[in-house]
């Protein structure tokens, strides 16, 4: 008799479990000259997300990080219910990672109060020794990642939920970008937002829409009562 798939959770950050990006509310509020072309260029995809990031933060200079990590903490909003979906993981015995393309400096403190092991978090860092900061990237793609870009995704959500074998995991993803859509491919169910949603809708893959994180615990126990997960 073959084991059930064992569920496990990989959920985006920026405009996910926080309301809105980080990343977007950080360059806009700062305002460094020349950003708007490389965000544009960005959003149409004329250069990849890693590319863009990188570029754009090199704009900022080391010495203002405490004033933008003041500011992300100060305007930063954990979306509604999102305590209480990860104390029913919990009670579930739910595998939860975090896989976000943001930096460790603003995502590590506003997860703190949550108590989310560090090794269940993925995402980008940020170098500030020098003149200006410099976006790391700890995990790159792996070769069987279909990104369109040479340079890479940057923080390859597809490499991470590779380590969880599909013959032996449920892999839920939750996500609200275009920066999650490869990893809805591969997923056995998908928790959409935003343009994540519209993406899904328009290439047929399966999904649920969500507004709250209490409306995926409510799917989620849906799910487990009609004996899907």
């Amino acid at each position: 008799m073959t084991a059930a798939r064992k569920p496990v959770i990989f959920c985006d950050f920026d405009g996910t479990i926080t309301v809105s990006d980080n990343i977007v509310a950080i360059i806009k509020h700062f305002r460094p000259p020349g950003y708007e072309p490389i965000l544009d260029d960005i959003i149409q995809q004329r250069i990849s997300v890693r590319e863009g990031v990188s570029a754009m933060f090199s704009l900022l200079p080391s010495s203002r990080k405490e004033e933008i990590v003041q500011f992300v903490l100060g305007q930063a909003a954990i979306r509604e219910g999102f305590g209480r979906f990860l104390d029913y993981l919990q009670e579930q015995g739910i595998e939860f990672y975090v896989t976000s393309g943001g930096m460790d400096f603003f995502i590590d403190p506003l997860l703190k109060p949550f108590g989310i092991p560090h090794d269940h978090i993925f995402c980008n860092g940020a170098d500030f020794s020098g003149d200006h900061i410099e976006i790391t990237w700890p995990h790159p793609c792996d070769n069987q990642c279909s990104n369109m870009f040479d340079s890479g995704c940057g923080m390859c959500k597809t490499t991470v939920m590779r380590r969880f074998p599909a013959d032996s995991y449920r892999r839920i993803l939750i996500g609200d970008s275009l920066t999650d859509f490869e990893g809805a491919k591969i997923a056995d169910f998908v928790y959409s937002r935003s343009i994540l949603t519209d993406k899904c809708a328009e290439l047929g893959v399966s999904h649920v829409p969500f507004a709250t994180f209490d409306d995926i615990v409510s799917d989620l126990k849906l799910k487990f009562e009609e004996g899907v997960l």
